[in-house]
C-alpha cells in the first residue's frame, strides 16, 4: 500500500519534479497549499527554489507556517529540499534578515567561496563522522556519493550535531544536509540526483512507514 506524502505547494517551484520522483518510487504525492489537506498527512516535503524572504512570505500567505511547525512538533516526518531546508532554520539573511520556521537552530548565509555563484551542478557528499549516515536518509551510500545542487546560500547550524552531510565548493566546506529526529533537510535536490537521490527518497518513505 502506497504512503501519502504531502508536498507543500506554496508557489516556490520544484514541485513537479518531486511529484514525479515520488510516483516513480511508488509513493502517493499530495501536492497542496491548503492547511486542511496538509495538516493531517503522515509526512510532508517542503521543496523550493529562490530567496529565503520570498519563501517565508509564501508560507505565511497560505497559512502554512503553523502547519509545518505543528507537523514537526507532532514527531511526523518532514523533509526540506534546497530552499525548503533553509527555511527550517531560525533566520536567513538574503535581502535582509528574515525569520524562518525555527525548527532548527542556526542561520542561512551567503556562501563565502572563491568561486562563481550560484553553485550549480553535481558535487560529492561527505559524512561529518563515519557513523553519522547510519539509519539516515544517506544510509548505505558511500562517502563521495554525488548529488545535484543549485544555490548561493547555505545553512550554518548552531550545533554540529544536526549536520548530516557536508560538501565542498570553492575551497570551502558547507552544510549539505541536516537531521534532527524526524526533521530532515537537503541543500541538494534528491529528486534530481539520479538513482542515489531516488534511494534517499525511498529511505525517507521507509521511515514514514515505520
Amino acid at each position: 500500500m502506497s504512503v501519502r506524502i504531502g508536498i507543500v505547494d506554496g508557489g516556490l517551484g520544484n514541485v513537479r519534479s518531486v511529484v514525479n520522483a515520488l510516483r516513480h518510487i511508488g509513493a502517493e504525492p499530495v501536492p497542496s497549499n491548503e492547511a486542511a489537506v496538509l495538516g493531517h498527512l503522515p509526512a510532508l516535503i517542503l521543496p523550493g527554489v529562490g530567496a529565503f524572504t520570498a519563501g517565508m512570505e509564501a508560507l505565511r500567505r497560505h497559512g502554512l507556517v503553523e502547519v509545518l511547525r505543528d507537523h514537526a512538533a507532532s514527531g511526523r516526518s518532514l523533509l526540506g529540499i534546497c530552499l525548503g531546508m533553509q527555511l527550517l532554520f531560525d533566520e536567513g539573511e538574503e535581502f535582509g534578515r528574515c525569520a524562518g520556521l525555527r525548527l532548527l537552530r542556526g542561520s542561512v548565509t551567503r556562501l563565502e567561496v572563491d568561486a562563481k555563484l550560484p553553485h550549480v551542478g553535481w558535487n560529492e557528499l561527505a559524512p561529518p563522522a563515519p557513523e553519522r549516515w547510519r539509519g539516515s536518509l544517506l544510509a548505505d551510500e558511500p562517502a563521495g556519493v554525488q548529488a545535484y545542487f543549485v544555490h548561493s546560500y547555505a545553512a550554518r547550524p548552531a550545533s554540529e550535531d544536526v549536520v548530516l552531510s557536508t560538501a565542498t565548493y570553492g575551497g570551502r566546506s558547507f552544510c549539505a544536509a541536516v537531521a534532527r529526529g524526524a526533521v530532515v533537510g537537503t541543500q541538494f535536490h534528491p529528486e534530481k540526483s539520479g538513482e542515489a537521490g531516488l534511494r534517499m527518497l525511498e529511505r525517507f518513505i521507509a521511515g514514514v512507514r515505520r
